[in-house]
């Protein structure tokens, strides 16, 4: 991945898989029961059940790997619920440079990747970076249930020529897809992650879906995960082919240019291009950036917070990142387009109550348990600004203000359930609209249409932001003038708390 990385891990251990492609046929409750303890155990009947895998389980050449099960990715078969009664799985790259494998919140996360390992030129491998990281990362990834896959690639420079080389002969390519088998089953790895930043249209993108397919047949023949990084837009070198070969894209939906790199709005144009083109919600993985950039320097948020950042802002100074806020609504973002969440990286993270992935856990614990309930639908509520006045509608008849010192009919609004997470507010019989940040705000819509939706971003304080159809949030103004939904950003006018 070019400048900082992003993706997401692994989860659970081959066994587990090889053991479950056979529960159709042998597996009773009691014999569940057998599976779960093998995390940790090296019993003399464990060969028993991989002779029984080999004689009862369909050959892997044989299926649809799209087909297998109904509405899931070959790599959510055998995966552990990171919340019961959800598949939805979050992934996070570790590096091998930075960070310390028990920093890790491995309850967190489905999978994680260790980054990187480069290829050369004729499909061998260079040396692995750190590998008593890589096998203390499997280790404890493994006794959480967590599968650990290896990254391969991933800064578009020496390696991008190395993959352009190997990838165009065959003979390489099989080098490279042998030395890949003979790497996971030497670190107990459950798949590989391939990196190519990015291949070239024409020959290139033909020799990229080559690859992956024959990778796809060895890692899968041997219950292993293939996955990839790829471009957040305009990515033609991708052919709809390597689709049905990985278990699912991570897409790096970051880097999109300047400071502001990673807005809300850069994401849900990331899934509209790979959906667009075809490729299924299940094997969907946004990327979210842990990270912050200006126009040449790259900065952990981790660093940025200790620097005098705000957990609840996108921006300091000249860096535009990720808040806690953003976070959570890219994380309801992908929980109802996509399969899953991929993080660019792990080490960058924040510790405690400014965790970015605690804050995209208790966003998804919420969605999956209490649908998201954490937004009051069907209350009325008043809405107090920075300056300590409340929103006023104006009955419809005006532009809104923040500028009232007492909450009446006029400054009560009820929250309406608008569809897809998102909420309308309605007062006086009329509903709130954005007028798409090119005018003040009023509250005069008899209907709910898109200008009327708003997505409810909750701040680690409580205060909550309201973030229209243009991606832009609703601003107090401070009292100083109307109300307008033109923030990029939000930071102490952009906030309201709820009475």
């Amino acid at each position: 991945m070019y400048g900082p990385k992003k993706v997401i891990r692994s989860l659970t251990k081959s066994n587990l898989v090889f053991i479950r492609s056979i529960s159709k046929y042998i597996i009773t409750s009691f014999t569940n029961q057998l599976i779960k303890s093998m995390r940790n155990a090296t019993k003399t009947w464990l060969g028993t059940l991989l002779a029984l895998t080999v004689l009862y389980s369909c050959k892997k050449s044989e299926m649809n790997p799209e087909n297998e099960l109904p509405n899931l990715s070959k790599g959510q078969e055998a995966v552990t619920e990171l919340i019961p009664g959800s598949s939805f799985r979050v992934v996070g790259y570790m590096p091998s440079w930075a960070g310390a494998v028990s920093q890790i919140q491995f309850s967190k996360l489905t999978h994680v990747n260790y980054a990187f390992i480069l290829p050369t030129s004729t499909g061998g491998l260079q040396a692995l970076p750190d590998p008593s990281k890589l096998q203390s990362l499997v280790s404890s990834g493994h006794a959480a249930g967590v599968k650990v896959s290896i990254a391969v690639g991933g800064w578009n420079n020496s390696d991008d020529s190395a993959f352009e080389a190997f990838a165009a002969n065959s003979t390489y390519r099989t080098n490279f897809v042998n030395n890949i088998m003979a790497l996971v089953n030497q670190y107990n790895l459950d798949g590989v992650d391939i990196d190519w930043e990015y291949p070239n249209t024409g020959a290139s993108a033909n020799n990229f879906t080559l690859l992956m397919q024959q990778l796809s047949t060895q890692l899968h023949n041997n219950g292993k995960l293939l996955t990839a990084a790829v471009v957040s837009e305009g990515g033609a070198s991708i052919q709809n082919a390597v689709f049905n070969a990985v278990d699912f894209l991570n897409l790096m939906a970051y880097d999109g240019g300047g400071a502001n790199h990673s807005t809300y709005n850069y994401a849900v144009g990331s899934l509209d291009y790979w959906q667009g083109r075809g490729l299924s919600v299940a094997k969907t993985t946004l990327g979210v950036p842990f990270y912050g950039r200006s126009s040449n320097s790259y900065v952990d948020y981790k660093d940025i917070l200790a620097q005098g950042g705000s957990p609840n802002s996108d921006t300091f100074g000249n860096v535009g990142y990720n808040g806690i806020p953003t976070i959570k609504s890219k994380a309801n973002l992908s929980y109802d387009r996509a399969g899953g969440i991929m993080i660019w990286d792990l080490n960058a993270d924040a510790t405690g109550g400014n965790s970015l992935l605690s804050a995209i856990y208790t966003t998804l614990v919420d969605r999956v348990n209490n649908g998201g309930s954490n937004i009051p639908f069907g209350t009325v509520i008043s809405l107090k600004g920075f300056n300590n006045k409340y929103v006023s509608g104006q009955n419809g008849t005006a532009a809104m203000t923040c500028t009232t010192t007492t909450a009446t009919s006029t400054e009560r609004f009820t929250v309406i359930d608008a569809g897809g997470g998102k909420v309308a507010l309605r007062s006086m019989g009329k509903y709130v609209s954005s007028e798409n940040g090119t005018q003040a705000i009023t509250c005069s819509r008899a209907t709910i249409g898109d200008w009327e939706k708003f997505d409810w971003v909750v701040a680690a304080d409580g205060k909550i932001a309201l973030r229209g159809n243009n991606g832009k949030y609703i601003s107090s103004e401070n009292g100083t003038q109307a109300m307008t939904c033109t923030r990029a950003t939000a930071s102490g006018w952009e906030y309201f708390a709820i009475n």
